[in-house]
């Protein structure tokens, strides 16, 4: 990772991490330790309950049995009373809640989706916010990865006059981050860590009140 010299000046972000559809696993909550050891806010909400899974099919089982729209509702609910200057960052499943708010709260700073957007249905937001830029990370053989959906989200976001940023991994599959899964990469997932600190230090000083 690059240092800073002694006239750079390292910028604080608030942070909301959502989980994937696996739920708040380890690997989540390391990804944001590595946020807060570089001085970052973090929160990572726990729509699960405290559930955690493994498995693909008991994943996809959570998330029929809560339903799409009350995991987005949840998503909300765990920004509410939080402040509005926030930086929303998802892992796949997780990456539509951060679309989501980052699209529709005012006061977004920037939205981070890993493994994501992915092709789950309209979220409610037709215009991005001018303001709140965008970066992307998928692996190059993930094949859940639809890149006309990717390239749709990014035709909105510059459009809107925000940049985008898309960054493909040669990594095995989706959940390349994750230790626990076959498609795990190392440096594919140290890479991956080291450009959302740079996002997040690009971003600036929190101006607002």
């Amino acid at each position: 990772m690059q240092s800073l010299s002694a006239n750079d000046t390292t910028y604080k972000q608030e942070v909301v991490v959502y989980h994937a559809a696996y739920g708040l696993r380890p690997a989540v909550i390391e990804f944001a330790n590595r946020l807060r050891a570089a001085g970052h806010i973090v929160h990572t909400p726990d729509l699960y309950d405290g559930e955690v899974f493994s498995d693909r099919n008991d994943a996809v089982r959570k998330i029929q049995e809560l339903g799409f729209d009350k995991l987005l509702e949840r998503a909300v609910a765990a920004a509410e009373k939080l402040p509005h200057d926030l930086v929303y960052a998802g892992f796949s499943n997780g990456g539509s809640c951060a679309e989501l708010l980052a699209a529709t709260r005012t006061g977004a700073r920037g939205a981070i989706l890993m493994h994501a957007p992915l092709m789950v249905r309209g979220l409610g937001w037709t215009v991005w916010p001018s303001n709140v830029p965008v970066q992307v990370h998928f692996a190059d053989k993930d094949p859940i990865k639809n890149q006309a959906v990717v390239d749709a989200h990014a035709n909105k976001v510059r459009h809107a006059g925000a940049s985008f940023q898309q960054f493909d991994y040669d990594a095995p599959g989706h959940l390349f981050a994750d230790p626990a899964f076959p498609a795990y990469n190392a440096a594919s997932a140290e890479l991956m860590t080291n450009r959302v600190l740079d996002f997040l230090q690009r971003l600036g000083p929190v101006t607002s009140a």
